[in-house]
């Protein structure tokens, strides 16, 4: 497994951006799809965007596709969550994931970070 640790939350006005950025430890990261996902207050966890091992490929939620951008850097050992026009309903913990496969299914995924708030006013 590896280890991550999310950074980048916070709160921020309707329209603003925020990147969001998780940091793996250990040498193999890029044996990893990655993937971001989020938990609002009384909801389910649900997946945001994943990327496969090489960056070659994404997958968005509907409601975030044209406004996030997930990008990864294997020689960082980092992914990144780029978030614009950001909306309230955007808010919610954020959470990056690493796993085996490029899956949008949180069971998927067996390593998880800490999570990192994002707050979106109206």
């Amino acid at each position: 497994q590896v280890q991550l640790v999310e950074s980048g939350g916070g709160l921020v006005q309707a329209g603003d951006s925020l990147r969001l950025s998780c940091a793996a430890s250990g040498r193999t990261f890029s044996q990893y799809a990655m993937g971001w996902f989020r938990q609002a207050p009384g909801k389910e966890r649900e997946f945001v965007a994943i990327v496969t091992r090489t960056g070659d490929s994404t997958y968005y939620l509907n409601s975030v596709k044209g406004r996030f951008t997930i990008s990864r850097d294997n020689y960082k050992n980092t992914v990144y969550l780029q978030m614009d026009s950001l909306k309230p309903e955007d808010t919610a913990v954020y959470y990056c994931a690493a796993g085996p496969t490029y899956s949008t299914i949180i069971r998927d995924y067996n390593s998880w970070g800490q999570g990192t708030q994002v707050t979106v006013s109206s």
